[in-house]
This record gives structure tokens, sequence and C-alpha cells, in this order.
């Protein structure tokens, strides 16, 4: 009732505004709140007051209209506006963290390849030095001249070595040697012995004369050039003196176990056999 009562005294209000362009009535009518009216209401008043009235309603009306559309447009550009700031804001705060998870494992790999770069540095470094060492040591070791031998004799680490083909006594066996600058072949080695055995053809007995013998006092055995046997490669059992055997020879047969260390026996100076000599290598340069 109060609603009704307070419009009625509105439109008083507006028609005398139309009528007697009063302005009291304006003031009046502004200094009271906006009342919404009713369609039907509406209709009623402006189909009796005529235009202008149907004017000013639907001027307010559209006003109306207008003012809500601009509110549910402000209101979903917050809206929106709030969602996108969430959005950015979520997608800032995640992507550094998406961004270290992609770079550690390529920080690692990398770290991982650059101690394997320096590990394998250092061992370059380090073979290299030892190149250099071995370099230094080739250059400050004197380089010994070529050596040769002449016809008929092998070369074996700085000797030639002879080995006949017919046979003679222990002493003139080694008369020989003398003649053509060497002796009877002395054997320190394994090396050495495996050297001339391999070089001795293989038969039922072949026996070659080397320069031992202990002809001064039984069993100490001297070499050629004075000095005493230590060690040797005796046959086991040997040396035996079975009949008053003062000479060591070396024997290869067809047994194809027999091995070059264990080849040595005894037997008598005056027995012919052929022989084996040995002389120092000569130098090419001199």
């Amino acid at each position: 009732m109060s609603t009704e009562a307070g419009s009625l005294s509105c439109e008083g209000m507006y028609s005398k505004l139309i009528d007697d362009s009063g302005v009291q009535g304006e003031e009046a009518c502004n200094a009271r709140p906006p009342v919404f009216v009713s369609p039907s209401t509406a209709g009623k008043r402006l189909a009796h007051h005529g235009p202008y009235r149907v004017a000013t309603a639907c001027l307010s009306a559209f006003c109306l209209i207008l003012l809500l559309v601009l509110v549910a447009i402000s209101v979903h550009n917050k809206s929106s506006a709030a969602v996108g700031m969430g959005q950015n804001s979520q997608n800032s705060s995640s992507s550094p963290s998406i961004q270290m998870q992609k770079a550690c494992p390529n920080v690692t790999s990398l770290i991982a390849e650059q101690n394997r770069l320096e590990k394998k540095n250092m061992e370059l470094v380090e073979e290299i030095d030892q190149l250099k060492a071995k370099i230094e040591k080739l250059e400050a070791t004197p380089t010994p001249p070529p050596v040769q031998c002449t016809e008929d004799w092998l070369y074996f680490n700085g000797s030639c070595y002879f080995i006949s083909v017919f046979g003679r006594s222990w002493r003139d066996s080694q008369k020989y040697c003398k003649e053509k600058g060497g002796h009877l072949a002395i054997i320190h080695t394994a090396e050495e012995q495996t050297f001339l055995w391999n070089l001795l053809p293989r038969g039922h007995w072949n026996s070659y004369w080397f320069g031992i013998s202990d002809e001064k006092l039984e069993g100490d055995w001297y070499w050629v050039d004075g000095t005493k046997l230590v060690g040797g490669f005796w046959e086991d059992g040997e040396p035996n003196n079975h009949i008053n055997e003062d000479c060591g020879y070396i024997v290869k047969t067809e047994v194809l176990s027999r091995v070059a260390t264990k080849s040595w026996y005894d037997a008598p100076c005056y027995m012919s056999l052929p022989w084996i000599c040995e002389k120092k290598a000569e130098s090419t340069s001199s």
C-alpha cells in the first residue's frame, strides 16, 4: 500500500511538471528513492496519462535494463579476471618447478660427462708422460751397432754359432773353434740352450760336443773359458762318469717327448762327434 501511494504521488508530480513546467515537483520526486513499477500498473498509468508518460516509462525501463546489463558484464569481467589471475599464478608458480625438474637431469648428465672427460684427460696426460720417459730413456741409451755373422754361422743374442756336420774329438773340436776365432759353445741360459737344440736335426742319437769338461777334477765341471758350471741342463741321472766320461755333449733323438733343457750327457773326450762353436758377433761398422 505504501509503494502504491508513493507511485501516485510521484505521478502527480510528473503531471504537474508536464502541465505547469514547475521545478518544485521535480525536486520533490528526486528526493524520494526510485520505486519499481510493475508492468500492469505502468500500463494502466501510461494509458491514463498519455504519450509522454509512456516515453518516460520506457526510458526508465531501458535505463534499468542497461544498468543490469552493465552490472552483469562488470561482474563477469571481474570473475574472468580473477580466474585468469589464478591460472597465471598457478602457471607462474608451477613453471619454475617444471623447468627445474627438466633442468636437473641435464645438469647431472653434464656433470657426469665432465667428470668422465677429466678422468680421460688425466689418463692421457699420464700416458704421455710415460711415453716421454720411454723416449728419453731410448735417446739416452746408445744404440748398438748392427752385427753380422760370417757364412754358415747363425746369430743369437750377440753371438754367432756354427754346427759341424762331421765328427772330431772334444779337443780337436775346441781347436777348430779357436782357429775360427771362437770356442766350443758356452751355454748359460735356457733360451740359448733351446735356440741351439732347435737347430740340431733329429736322429737315432744325434750328439754334439759343447764347451764343458771335468778333466781336471772329477765332478767339477768347467767351461772352456775357465769359469765353473752353475746348474746346467743335464738329463736325469747325468753326468754319471760311466766309462771315464769327462766331456759334455748335447743329444737330440727322434723321441718327441725329450726336451731341450734335459739333453746334456757326459762321454769320453776321445769320441768323434760333431760339435758346436761360438764366437762373438762382429759389428758391421768395424
